[in-house]
């Protein structure tokens, strides 16, 4: 079965939206996602800035550290109190304080940064 002259290959125009960068409307060339040059670099940008920014899923030398809700006692890699015999709510990577042993999560010393 041929197709008929005349009717798209794809229809770009309904499965693609605004520019995916400032979310204005724009004609497209080809299947283009941004409206402008500047708007492609402004996307790679924020890409990459978020990507560094934010700590990794998981690491080779960091285990989880987690709370419990019942005592606020925190461990890390163990999943639920000794104390309690509550399962512990995962605060974020982290390990031991080197100064006082105690458990500490990258969330506590990247707060307010």
């Amino acid at each position: 079965m041929r197709a008929e002259p005349g009717s798209p290959w794809r229809d770009d125009g309904v499965t693609t939206g605004a520019c995916a960068a400032c979310g204005q409307a724009f004609q497209r060339r080809g299947r283009g996602r941004f409206c402008s040059d500047a708007c492609r670099q402004a996307a790679w940008r924020w890409r990459r800035s978020t990507a560094l920014a934010a700590p990794p899923k998981s690491h080779p030398t960091m285990a989880t550290i987690y709370e419990c809700g019942g005592c606020e006692a925190r461990f890390v890699g163990e999943r639920r109190c000794p104390d309690c015999n509550r399962f512990n709510r995962r605060v974020d990577l982290g390990g031991y304080c080197p100064h006082c042993d105690e458990p500490v999560a990258i969330a506590d010393l990247t707060e307010g940064r």
